[in-house]
């Protein structure tokens, strides 16, 4: 959160804060986190064998994920409404996305 005041700082994290516990008031939260910023990244790729580690995001970009939040929803319509209540909505975007179901035979860790 470049060029932004501590004030509007501690305010975003507040209100933040109130929608992480709304979400799991309602029984809608699963998972999520916070995320470093995008210069504490290293990226990994493996090629012709060879691990190589790069500093930074995978890509050079305005965007970046700052977060997460992994949440139940009955359908499209519903996780919309949801994300529409991150603050960050109000400035900048929200990726919705389901989860990908799997085989039931497809292997798992943690799994036999």
């Amino acid at each position: 959160m470049k060029n932004t005041s501590p004030a509007d700082r501690d305010a975003m994290f507040r209100a933040y804060g109130a929608f992480t516990d709304r979400i799991i008031k309602s029984g809608n939260m699963k998972a999520g986190d916070a995320l470093q910023p995008t210069a504490t990244a290293t990226t990994v790729r493996v090629r012709d064998g060879k691990t190589l580690t790069t500093d930074g995001p995978f890509a050079e970009t305005k965007e970046q994920l700052g977060g997460y939040y992994l949440v139940e929803a009955k359908d499209l319509d519903e996780a919309t409404k949801l994300a529409a209540g991150i603050p960050g909505a109000q400035h900048g975007s929200i990726e919705v996305r389901p989860v990908m179901q799997l085989p039931p035979d497809y292997p798992r860790p943690g799994r036999s």
